[in-house]
């Protein structure tokens, strides 16, 4: 009974290849009356009957294909398209070897608009900086996500938190019909929008309004992805509604509506949950799931919520946005978010203190309960006056309230364990902050050679004012015992105003090669406010005014910045290098201190990058640049900061500003014929003048920090990728990624006046792989080690090597139909953390699915951190110290929810004003 039950399964799962035929088929594309190879000419096999795609491929430089796969057609219908040329057609008998010679490819007139209807099916096509994929090509199931069907493209990486890299650059953008999507998370749109309105999924360099408008390429350090809604899809509503709730009261609900009209979109969003989560992902398995560290990385970079980042936080917000466009005349989109959130953390922190002449150990543990409440808007106006001239206005303003309490107790002891001393500490503050920034940008082309100006005028206002009780007792033991009380009231006032004006003017010299011309004068204004007041015992209130800790000063930065630079514009090559003159004034005046202090700074900087394209798809990228790294108003202000009296750090205003000096090199290269994708990176940052922490710690290990400027401090990371894509028939699909990188640094600091220096280099080797059989079963395992080395330079300080590691498996089934059964498991291992700190840990989420209501809706169940071993430990090591850290996070919940989506389309006629915006 058992064999015949496995002979079945796997008549099942084999029958698909013993039916299928393999064929092969090879030619050359070439331009009919030139005779020139077509580079990147899509060739493409269909079914005839249900037009599936089968199998495509991408010719090379030479004009050479050659498509390969397996099929259990009998005949198939073999496309072959140029974006330019007539598509040519042809219906072919499958055989092992099919050679075409060399197919003719004829010039399509522009006037015959229209007529491609083939075309439209295209899977993939190249154009001149543009990769672009038809979305219904790429078989997934019938309710996947924007972000499902981009991790069925070649080239594309989505790893689990959503983040979108192609062949190793980062996507930093996603935008819809060429608008910015409620926010500029790209995670907003891959993961609410479903992939059955999506048309075209265009991929290019990221670039900046300036290079958008003059058609220039982008820099190609990130990457934009542009979707395109469908004509019968462009014209009604789309939205999405979801409430969960669980043990341990554990809840979640969220809501998404999004209107089109032609280039007209206007977007709903709002969202509470206690999970960590921040509300805008709609998946159908894995969507209710905390945030495992306690974190709102995602959330904050989104612009959808405002908190303190740390423990778990129930949150609500609400937001809207609008966006509108007309080719040629104006583009305009706007948000506005208003954002609650309540967080509390408990921590236990570790530290092995590092001295010339032995160590110290300081133990900590804090209980932070905090709130925040946050509006924020934003918006973007672009005005084409004409073809030459775009003006842009982007404002945006944000007003946050918080209020926090935090209890922190530290013990410090020596390397033998004896008690030296102690503290107890609680603050409570709350805070106001308000923001304001603008630009406002106009370009005028000057002819169609490459000749244009531009004025940039930018201003950021802000004010921040915090009013925060500290009292602390502090405990000294030993033969110089000592107790020392703080019960203090602060009151900070901040303002900053800064101004910038920039202009810049391109001139051409020849065809390829320009001159640029840049100025720009920035104003920065400060008034810094800090009053602090002890407590009186005999009055019961804080009038004892500390003239000693309370400071009142104005701080001004001036900088004016010449600058000119070569570049040249070509098809394979382009460069650019360039030289800055900056001029920096800054200037201090304390009224309370009756401390002032000017300095001024003159620095040559320069830069340069090269992008050297060796066919379609490879290119080789080179940058050298050097900036300017100003010491912060902090570490230049010499009045001492008590608000930890283990800790007293104190300003510098003898400080010179640091320099940077950054090499980046990369390399892409991707087969298309192969689906094998190779990346390298090398990145290297070499300070001079770094403004560093220097600290003296006396016989009761109290610590007096200030700063100074130290050069040998460098950092770097290096590494490469490789990925590759493997499909049969629509039976299965598997890509395979190996990412193996490094991190090497040197950290230099001054303790007790010897200097300290701590090299680090850490390796750390990543392989992952994705099967998906009939988009009925989805795996994905995938593993990393960490080997972490870090030595110091003097000999009686112990040198720290530890290893860790992470494995993961998500299991995802669609069977039975209308089923989605999840399993997300995780193990994390945490080498050489200290006693008390657990070391490894098993993650694992389950979820199990039913999509009902002709899949409009989705009853689920999850069960989140189903072993109840969820932990936030990490070790950290720096120049003088070694850290373990432990945080709170989600424990184990259960959880039940419904989805429904509710989608209704009027057919709409085609997009009237909607662009691709290339930024």
């Amino acid at each position: 009974m058992n064999k015949a039950f496995f002979a079945f399964v796997l008549c099942i799962f084999l029958s698909p290849f013993l039916t299928a035929q393999e064929f092969k088929i090879s030619g050359t594309v070439k331009d009919a009356s030139t005779q020139n190879p077509l580079e990147a000419t899509t060739i493409y096999a269909e079914s005839p009957k249900d037009s599936v795609l089968v199998a495509y491929t991408i010719s090379d430089e030479n004009g050479y294909f050659e498509l390969e796969e397996r099929t259990s057609l009998k005949r198939f219908n073999l496309f072959v398209s140029y974006n330019g040329y007539k598509p040519l057609t042809m219906n072919l008998e499958v055989k092992p070897s099919i050679n075409l010679g060399t197919i003719q490819m004829e010039p399509q007139a522009q006037e015959l608009k229209g007529v491609n209807v083939v075309g439209e099916r295209v899977p993939i096509q190249v154009k001149k900086d543009t990769l672009e994929f038809n979305a219904d090509s790429f078989k997934t199931r019938p309710d996947a996500n924007v972000e499902d069907v981009l991790k069925k493209l070649p080239g594309v990486d989505v790893d689990s938190d959503g983040k979108i890299t192609v062949n190793g650059k980062e996507v930093n953008k996603v935008l819809v019909n060429g608008q910015v999507f409620f926010s500029n998370d790209p995670k907003v749109a891959t993961k609410s929008l479903p992939k059955e309105v999506i048309d075209k999924i265009q991929i290019t360099d990221s670039k900046t309004k300036t290079q958008e408008f003059t058609g220039e390429e982008g820099d190609g350090e990130t990457k934009t992805i542009n979707l395109t809604i469908k004509k019968d899809k462009n014209k009604g509503i789309l939205g999405r509604a979801a409430a969960g709730y669980g043990t341990n009261e554990r809840y979640q609900l969220n809501g998404l509506v999004n209107y089109f009209n032609d280039t007209e979109r206007m977007s709903f969003i709002a969202s509470s949950n206690n999970i960590n989560n921040s509300g805008f992902s709609f998946d159908e398995i894995y969507d209710m799931v905390g945030n495992t560290r306690g974190g709102y990385d995602g959330a904050r970079e989104s612009g959808l919520i405002n908190n303190f980042g740390n423990g778990i936080t129930t949150s609500s917000n609400i937001g809207g946005s609008y966006a509108n466009a007309k080719k040629g005349k104006y583009e305009v989109d706007g948000n506005y978010f208003f954002g609650y959130s309540d967080s509390f953390n408990d921590q236990k922190t570790n530290r092995e203190n590092i001295l010339p002449d032995g160590r110290f150990f300081s133990d900590s543990e804090s209980n932070f309960l905090g709130t925040t409440n946050s509006n924020r808007g934003a918006a973007n106006l672009e005005f084409d006056i004409d073809e030459t001239l775009r003006i842009s206005v982007e404002p945006s303003m944000s007003i946050n309230r918080t209020d926090s309490y935090n209890f922190n107790t530290s013990v410090t002891t020596d390397a033998s364990g004896n008690l030296i001393n102690e503290n107890n500490r609680t603050t409570v503050s709350d805070g106001f902050q308000r923001n304001f920034s603008n630009r406002l940008e106009i370009i005028k082309k000057l002819d169609t050679i490459g000749r244009f100006v531009s004025i940039r005028f930018s201003n950021n206002n802000n004010e921040n004012r915090n009013n925060s009780n500290l009292e602390s007792l502090r405990e000294v033991y030993g033969d110089n015992a000592e107790t020392q009380e703080l019960n203090q009231l602060t009151e900070v006032s901040n303002k900053r105003n800064s101004y910038e004006v920039q202009a810049e003017y391109r001139h051409p010299i020849t065809e390829k090669f320009f001159l640029d011309l840049e100025y720009s004068y920035s104003h920065e204004d400060r008034d810094n406010s800090k009053q602090i007041n002890d407590f009186d015992e005999e009055q019961g209130d804080y009038i004892l005014f500390n003239e000693e800790l309370s400071s009142n000063f104005n701080f001004k930065n001036i900088q004016q910045t010449p600058a000119i630079g070569i570049r040249r514009n070509g098809e394979k090559l382009n460069f650019r290098i360039g030289t800055e003159y900056k001029l920096t004034d800054l200037s201090n005046q304390d009224f309370l201190q009756n401390s002032n202090f000017s300095k001024s700074y003159k620095n040559l900087l320069f830069n340069a990058r090269m992008r050297y394209s060796l066919g379609r798809n490879k290119r080789i990228f080179a940058r050298y640049r050097s900036n300017l790294n100003l010491p912060s108003v902090n570490q230049l202000q010499p009045v001492p900061n008590v608000s930890n009296p283990l800790n007293v750090v104190i300003g510098n205003p003898e400080l010179s500003p640091g320099v940077n000096h950054n090499v980046n090199f990369n390399y892409n290269d991707f087969n298309w014929k192969d689906r094998t994708g190779v990346y390298v990176y090398f990145n290297m940052n070499i300070q001079k003048d770094r403004v560093s922490a220097i600290s003296t710690t006396d016989e009761n290990f109290l610590r007096t920090t200030r700063f100074t400027n130290i050069d040998g401090n460098y950092n770097g990371w290096a590494g490469f990728g490789y990925s590759k894509q493997i499909k049969k028939d629509s039976v299965f699909t598997a890509k395979f990624n190996l990412r193996p990188g490094m991190s090497f640094g040197k950290q230099v600091s001054f303790t007790n006046g010897v200097r300290l220096e701590a090299k680090s280099m850490d390796v750390s080797p990543n392989l992952s792989v994705t099967y998906n059989y009939k988009e009925l079963l989805e795996i994905e395992p995938g593993y990393g080690i960490s080997f972490n080395n870090t030595q110091y330079n003097l000999e009686r300080v112990e040198d720290i090597k530890f290893t860790s590691q992470n494995a993961s498996l998500r299991l995802t089934t669609y069977w039975p139909k209308n089923v989605i059964f999840g399993n997300d498991i995780r193990y994390t291992y945490n080498g050489n953390v200290g006693h008390g700190f657990k070391k490894d840990a098993v993650f694992w989420n389950m979820s199990l699915g039913l999509e009902i209501l002709n899949k409009k809706g989705t009853v689920k169940v999850l069960a989140y951190d189903l072993l109840d071993q969820n932990i936030n430990t990490r070790r950290t090591t720096g120049e003088d110290f070694i850290q373990d850290f432990q945080g709170t996070v989600l424990q184990r919940y259960f959880m039940g929810s419904f989805t429904y989506k509710f989608d209704q389309f009027g057919g709409a006629k085609p997009p009237r004003g909607g662009r691709f915006r290339r930024r």
